[in-house]
């Protein structure tokens, strides 16, 4: 059996028909750009949200962008985010002439953390960008009171929490803009690239829209330099058709989430992600803390290969050993992150030490991602559990070590 790491191809099936319904009638109709798909999905999203708009555009990475823009957000700016995160995140900071300024995340979590983020804060602080990563949400009681209480602006980047909520509200509807992608992996995927931004403002929205079409508030009048960053017609009318599903797929992936969790609970090294009410479990990612081989510290004599530290981050061999265990027992997993945003070659000229960043650097060596996705079956996972008791199994007996703290 090979289980993949995610799979749109049972989806595909279950909504053909409606898809194909939804695609050509955007095709027959001639319009492409705007029309009465962006429309609906909008109004849509935007009630799924719990916000008064939602404005639709190419990406992710351009709602950051957007949300930025729209708050006047720019150069000498700074805006504190979390270092354990996609790319994007910092990139879009950047993007607008601001600063990042990193802080670590809790290692239980995976999340920023707030007692970091309230002593980064600096005079030149103007936002802050919590990542509601892998599906749980950050704790936005707490954020929101130390941002109103410093009078800072927030975007939430909620690339990988679509559904997701904290304190039964969506995530996205807290601070000033919510930004999702619709990248085809994601709780609600596009066939392509796609993304929104939320927000409860009408002005903030309505400077969005206006940039997402080369900062035009009518045809050919230009007031800022904008982009050319619209959500395509045919993306909306997938999104239109999966948007109704997505409460059915968000409970698919909790009891996905729950087996994993019951099922793996007495394997020795492996630390479980902590459940959450309102988690989406975009991703299902462990934390190897001991050498799946049973040697206590390996120092690599697990992996055929060694891999260097060239980012000066701890050596990531036990967890390597065990994707590579796993791929050839036909599961494929991935790995979110192997290397830091702060120790990306793009942020070198900021400064950060090996180091600086203890836990997300740590992270970045133990975690990988088992296979999830809501049409997972429960054959396909115990074909996962079976491969690592398996292994486990041969080594509970073993005293093992647990990796440095």
């Amino acid at each position: 059996m090979n289980v993949p790491p995610f799979s749109l191809s049972q989806q595909i099936d279950d909504l053909g028909s409606d898809l194909e319904e939804a695609v050509l009638g955007v095709l027959r109709s001639g319009q492409y750009i705007g029309g009465p798909q962006i429309k609906a999905f909008e109004e849509s999203f935007a009630e799924r949200v719990g916000t008064r708009h939602a404005v639709g555009c190419n990406s992710g990475t351009d709602a950051l962008v957007l949300a930025l823009r729209a708050l006047g957000i720019g150069s000498g700016d700074e805006v504190i985010t979390c270092a354990f995160s996609f790319f994007a995140t910092a990139e879009a900071i950047s993007a607008v002439g601001a600063t990042p300024v990193f802080v670590d995340v809790d290692p239980d979590t995976f999340l920023i953390d707030l007692d970091q983020v309230e002593a980064a804060i600096s005079d030149a602080t103007r936002a802050l960008m919590p990542v509601h990563l892998f599906g749980r949400a950050v704790d936005m009681t707490r954020l929101m009171a130390l941002a109103s209480s410093h009078g800072l602006r927030v975007i939430e980047d909620c690339a990988q929490a679509t559904g997701t909520q904290w304190k039964g509200q969506p995530v996205g509807s807290f601070g000033d803009v919510g930004c999702f992608s619709f990248f085809p992996t994601k709780n609600l995927g596009a066939a392509g690239d796609g993304g929104a931004a939320t927000t409860n403002d009408d002005s903030i929205a309505q400077t969005m829209r206006e940039l997402a079409v080369h900062g035009m508030p009518r045809r050919y009048l230009h007031t800022a330099l904008g982009y050319n960053s619209r959500l395509d017609a045919i993306q909306a009318a997938v999104l239109n058709v999966k948007l109704g599903r997505l409460s059915t797929w968000i409970e698919q992936r909790n009891v996905i989430a729950r087996r994993y969790r019951d099922q793996l609970t007495e394997l020795p090294g492996i630390k479980l992600p902590e459940n959450q009410e309102g988690h989406s479990w975009n991703q299902f990612v462990l934390r190897i803390q001991n050498c799946p081989t049973g040697q206590p510290l390996c120092n690599g004599q697990c992996s055929p290969s060694a891999i260097s530290s060239s980012h000066g981050l701890p050596e990531s061999y036990c967890r390597d050993w065990l994707k590579q265990y796993l791929h050839d027992r036909g599961v494929n997993t991935i790995i979110y992150y192997p290397i830091p945003i702060h120790r990306q070659p793009a942020y070198e000229h900021l400064g950060y030490d090996s180091g600086s960043m203890p836990n997300t650097e740590r992270l970045c060596s133990q975690v990988l991602s088992l296979p999830i996705f809501p049409e997972l079956s429960e054959l396909e996972q115990q074909h996962v559990v079976s491969a690592l008791h398996q292994l486990y199994g041969r080594n509970q007996a073993v005293e093992q070590e647990p990796l440095a703290a």
